[in-house]
């Protein structure tokens, strides 16, 4: 990259929002989050509504970057979440942070797999979670994307490289039933998926890009499959 390019790309504004300390977000490792703006997903149950619809940010990879200098020694790693951020080139920016010794871990709904594929081949990521919105026949519904084949073939692709990597899928009982999570699971088991599979609970606010409220319908996890490890957050 040359330094014009480098330097637009590294002064332009494409990060919302940081979150300067976390011990939640990175497994075992103390981190910050990175909230990219935009995203190519409008998923109805979304609360991060503000930072999808943002055409700009409030920082730069170089304010990022400057203030990760600050912290080399009291953190571990770095979330690169949004958003979406994988609708951003990050490589230029991962491999700063990585020279500055962080690990890196990504959030992403896995329809970017150019991005994904090289960023793994490139060795600049560390962990990344994969979210797995719902089953095939409502990924329109539910995403307002039609791009669930780009979705399966990074997860074939993180199931097949040595990453380490973890399915989740937000549950909003409305949208989505024990029916459908069964899906998920036996989809994600019969493509060979080996590690822990977690189902997170609908952030009940009225702040979301449908304006759907909390869930009216029940839902029974005794009905659900037990071929897999399944964790609730």
């Amino acid at each position: 990259m040359n330094i014009d390019k480098e330097n637009s790309l590294f002064n332009t504004n494409f990060i919302y929002d940081i979150t300067k300390f976390s011990h939640l977000d990175f497994p075992d490792y103390l981190s910050c989050i990175v909230w990219f703006s935009g995203c190519n997903m409008r998923c109805d149950y979304c609360y991060n509504k503000d930072i999808v619809f943002a055409k700009n940010g409030n920082y730069s990879f170089n304010n990022v970057l400057d203030f990760l200098k600050t912290r080399v020694g009291l953190l571990n790693g770095v979330v690169l979440s949004g958003g979406e951020a994988t609708t951003h080139n990050l490589k230029e920016f991962c491999i700063k942070i990585k020279e500055l010794g962080f690990l890196i871990k990504l959030d992403t709904n896995g329809v970017n797999f150019d991005s994904i594929k090289e960023l793994i081949d490139l060795n600049l990521l560390d962990f990344l979670a994969l979210d797995y919105k719902a089953p095939k026949d409502k990924f329109l519904k539910i995403t307002h994307s039609n791009k669930y084949e780009e979705f399966s073939k990074t997860l074939d692709f993180l199931i097949k490289s040595d990453i380490k990597f973890e399915v989740r899928t937000t549950l909003h009982s409305d949208l989505l039933d024990e029916n459908d999570i069964n899906t998920i699971i036996y989809n994600l088991i019969q493509r060979g998926y080996k590690n822990s599979y977690y189902l997170q609970n609908f952030l009940d606010t009225q702040d979301n890009i449908a304006n759907i409220g909390a869930q009216k319908k029940s839902f029974d996890k005794s009905l659900l499959c037990k071929d897999i490890n399944l964790l609730w957050r």
